[in-house]
């Protein structure tokens, strides 16, 4: 009983009416609105990491049929869950920036998109070191996250110029229909994702009164910044 009144105290202070109590996930006693802020820019990435790696797979069908019986479903499926402890097989257990680097590598025989897509989302989830919910004692680096948006320039970059010997790109993403039009949707996908980085990042760090060090980082480059 004494349990349940301190609930329903808490819920008083905190301005919530009783019509709302169903809704109410007492797992918010412990965060902060950092913490809530974090969890929903975590939530949107992984959102937006799913739709990628969907408009990359349907625009590039021939890496999916690089590996017998897969489907698009499954593959996001791999990607958004957690890795095996020693990684992915298949990319000779990379992961993060190694494995983005590797699936921009003219040599590599394997599925691309799921080397760049496993790679961003494990980079992305070192950002927020390897939580997927935050509570108050939990804390979070500036540097990671800004870092991340800028490795995610890079990625960007690398998918409109990263070119075989052919001079065919690896990887097709934005492009043109028959009638002209522009399709500019991967880069605002990828747009969204380094927003939602910057600005964690920026919450972060005026949070904390600690400082992001900008480094001179060229997008045009196939190195990325370590998480």
């Amino acid at each position: 009983m004494r349990f349940v009144f301190l609930i329903i105290v808490a819920l008083f202070v905190s301005g919530c009416s009783p019509e709302n109590v169903r809704d109410f996930d007492i797992r918010n006693l412990a965060k902060s609105d950092i913490d809530m802020v974090a969890d929903t820019h975590r939530k949107e990435l992984e959102k937006q990491i799913r739709k990628l790696t969907i408009k990359l797979y349907k625009r590039n069908p021939r890496e999916l049929a690089k590996t017998p019986r897969m489907t698009i479903d499954l593959r996001v499926q791999q990607i958004l869950a957690p890795p095996p402890a020693e990684g992915y097989p298949e990319l000779e257990g990379r992961s993060g920036a190694k494995a983005m680097s590797l699936a921009l590598t003219e040599s590599y025989q394997g599925d691309r998109v799921f080397a760049l897509m496993a790679g961003v989302h494990s980079m992305i989830d070192a950002s927020f070191n390897h939580k997927r919910e935050f509570f108050l004692l939990d804390e979070l680096d500036q540097q990671k996250l800004y870092n991340s948006a800028r490795n995610l320039e890079t990625v960007a970059w690398n998918l409109n110029n990263r070119k075989d010997q052919r001079g065919q790109l690896l990887l097709l993403s934005n492009g043109y229909s028959k009638e002209g039009i522009p399709n500019l949707s991967f880069e605002r996908t990828l747009g969204k994702m380094i927003a939602l980085q910057d600005m964690l990042a920026l919450i972060i760090a005026d949070t904390t009164n600690r400082t992001i060090k900008n480094v001179v980082h060229r997008a045009a480059s196939f190195t990325f910044l370590p998480i």
